[in-house]
C-alpha cells in the first residue's frame, strides 16, 4: 500500500515500484491524502484555474488515469474504506507550501482548517489504518522523514503512515530514489516503460515529460524514475 500526499506523487516517486510489484504478481493499493488543491499549474489551458475547485476535479481525473495505467487500486484519505468506520467522511485538503530554496520546500502560511497538516495526526493515522485493513495490506510505504523535499503534507504522511503501520503490526518502508543509498529491495520497471509513460503523461497540469526528462511546474528539472527502492524504517 503506497501512501501519498498529492496526485502525481504516486507516479513520480513510486510508479516504477508499483509496476514492478504488479509484474511479480503483487496487489498494489494507492492512498492519496489530498487533491493537490494548492499546487501550482503548468502554463497552458489550465493555468487560470490555480486555486480553484475546478483544478481539484481536473487533478482527480489526472490521478484516475495514472492509477489505471499503473494497474493499482485507489482511495482518497477520509473517504469510503479510507475512513474510520462510523465517522462521517472528511476531505483532507492540500496544506500548501513555500520554497525555502529552489529544491527544498517548507510550510506555507495559509493552511486551511480542513488541511492535512491541521488535522489531528492520530485521525490521519487511523484513516490510513482503516484503508490498510480494507485492502488486506501487508506492507505500508511512504516518504522518508523529510518528505522527500520538505513539503509539510509529505512529512505528515510519513509520520501518520508509520503510526498506522505500528498500530497494525505491519512493516513500514520509505522510498529510496537513488541506488547509491541504503535499501532493502530495488524494484525495476524495465519492460513497462509504456505504462509508466502513460501514467506520467496523465499529469498535464503538474509537469512536462520529454523522453527521460521531467520539468516540474516550479522549473525544477528531474529525471523519470524507472527503478526505485524500499528501505524498512
Amino acid at each position: 500500500m503506497l501512501c501519498h500526499a498529492h496526485p502525481d506523487d504516486e507516479t513520480l516517486a513510486t510508479g516504477a515500484i508499483a509496476l514492478a510489484l504488479r509484474a511479480r504478481g503483487d496487489r498494489v493499493a494507492i492512498l492519496t491524502a489530498t487533491r493537490g488543491e494548492k499546487g501550482e499549474v503548468m502554463p497552458g489551458p489550465y493555468a487560470g484555474l490555480q486555486g480553484s475547485r475546478e483544478l481539484a476535479a481536473i487533478r482527480e481525473a489526472e490521478l484516475a488515469r495514472a492509477v489505471a495505467a499503473l494497474g493499482a487500486e485507489h482511495a482518497y484519505l477520509g473517504s469510503g474504506t479510507a475512513r474510520v468506520p462510523g465517522l462521517a467522511p472528511r476531505r483532507y485538503t492540500d496544506s500548501g507550501m513555500r520554497w525555502v530554496t529552489p529544491t527544498v520546500a517548507g510550510p506555507g502560511e495559509d493552511a486551511a482548517p480542513d488541511s492535512l497538516t491541521t488535522a489531528d495526526e492520530g485521525e490521519v493515522a487511523a484513516d490510513i489504518a482503516a484503508y490498510a485493513l480494507s485492502v488486506g495490506a501487508t506492507d505500508l510505504v511512504s516518504y522518508d522523514d523529510d518528505g522527500g523535499y520538505g513539503h509539510p503534507d509529505h512529512i505528515r504522511m510519513h509520520h501518520a503512515t508509520r503510526a498506522a503501520a505500528d498500530s497494525l503490526g505491519l512493516p513500514f518502508h520509505v522510498i529510496v530514489d537513488r541506488a547509491d543509498e541504503p535499501y532493502d529491495a530495488w524494484l525495476d520497471a524495465t519492460g513497462h516503460e509504456e505504462s509508466l509513460n502513460t501514467a506520467l503523461d496523465a499529469y498535464r497540469t503538474q509537469f512536462r515529460r520529454e523522453g527521460e526528462s521531467i520539468m516540474h511546474v516550479g522549473g525544477q528539472p528531474d529525471t523519470v524514475l524507472r527503478a526505485a527502492g524500499l528501505r524498512r524504517a
